[in-house]
Protein backbone atom coordinates (compact mmCIF):
# COMPACT_ATOMS: atom_id res chain seq x y z
CA UNK A 1 0.00 0.00 0.00
CA UNK A 2 0.81 3.60 -0.90
CA UNK A 3 0.97 6.37 1.95
CA UNK A 4 -2.13 8.69 0.40
CA UNK A 5 -3.85 5.30 0.23
CA UNK A 6 -3.32 4.14 3.65
CA UNK A 7 -3.85 7.99 5.36
CA UNK A 8 -7.16 7.91 3.38
CA UNK A 9 -7.81 4.63 5.30
CA UNK A 10 -7.01 6.10 8.46
CA UNK A 11 -9.29 9.31 8.34
CA UNK A 12 -12.04 6.83 7.71
CA UNK A 13 -11.38 4.91 10.47
CA UNK A 14 -10.75 7.98 12.30
CA UNK A 15 -14.08 9.19 11.43
CA UNK A 16 -16.10 5.28 12.07
CA UNK A 17 -14.36 5.31 15.64
CA UNK A 18 -14.24 8.90 16.50
CA UNK A 19 -16.91 11.76 18.14
CA UNK A 20 -17.05 15.25 16.92
CA UNK A 21 -15.11 17.39 19.75
CA UNK A 22 -15.87 21.04 21.19
CA UNK A 23 -14.28 22.52 18.36
CA UNK A 24 -16.37 20.35 15.55
CA UNK A 25 -13.10 18.51 14.81
CA UNK A 26 -13.47 14.76 14.50
CA UNK A 27 -11.11 13.10 17.47
CA UNK A 28 -10.27 9.62 18.67
CA UNK A 29 -7.97 8.73 21.46
CA UNK A 30 -4.76 6.56 20.12
CA UNK A 31 -5.97 3.65 22.22
CA UNK A 32 -8.97 3.54 21.24
CA UNK A 33 -7.37 3.05 17.50
CA UNK A 34 -4.89 1.02 18.04
CA UNK A 35 -6.96 -1.88 20.05
CA UNK A 36 -9.53 -1.71 17.06
CA UNK A 37 -9.57 -5.11 15.22
CA UNK A 38 -10.31 -3.41 11.74
CA UNK A 39 -7.23 -0.89 12.07
CA UNK A 40 -5.43 -4.10 13.88
CA UNK A 41 -6.09 -5.88 10.29
CA UNK A 42 -5.62 -2.69 7.90
CA UNK A 43 -2.68 -1.35 9.18
CA UNK A 44 0.60 -2.68 9.21
CA UNK A 45 2.33 0.05 10.87
CA UNK A 46 0.03 2.06 12.42
CA UNK A 47 2.66 4.61 14.51
CA UNK A 48 3.88 5.12 10.92
CA UNK A 49 1.00 5.65 9.46
CA UNK A 50 0.00 8.25 11.89
CA UNK A 51 3.23 10.28 11.84
CA UNK A 52 2.96 10.25 7.79
CA UNK A 53 -0.34 12.13 8.07
CA UNK A 54 0.72 14.31 10.93
CA UNK A 55 3.60 15.38 8.83
CA UNK A 56 0.83 15.99 5.61
CA UNK A 57 -1.18 17.83 8.24
CA UNK A 58 -3.98 15.74 8.15
CA UNK A 59 -4.28 14.61 11.95
CA UNK A 60 -2.64 16.09 14.81
CA UNK A 61 -1.69 14.81 17.96
CA UNK A 62 0.59 16.00 21.08
CA UNK A 63 4.17 14.80 20.64
CA UNK A 64 6.23 13.48 18.47
CA UNK A 65 5.80 9.40 18.77
CA UNK A 66 2.57 7.49 20.09
CA UNK A 67 3.43 4.40 21.94
CA UNK A 68 0.35 1.99 22.92
CA UNK A 69 -0.24 2.27 27.29
CA UNK A 70 1.25 5.51 27.55
CA UNK A 71 -0.20 7.74 25.29
CA UNK A 72 -3.41 5.78 25.04
CA UNK A 73 -5.27 8.94 26.57
CA UNK A 74 -3.75 11.12 23.87
CA UNK A 75 -6.39 12.37 21.13
CA UNK A 76 -5.65 12.22 17.71
CA UNK A 77 -7.53 15.12 15.61
CA UNK A 78 -8.63 14.95 11.94
CA UNK A 79 -7.84 18.40 10.51
CA UNK A 80 -9.11 17.04 7.15
CA UNK A 81 -12.46 15.23 7.04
Amino acid sequence: MNVAHEINLLVEEIQRLGSKNASGQTSVKFGVLFNDDRCANIFEALVGTLKAAKKKKVIDFQGELLLQGVHDQVDIILLQE
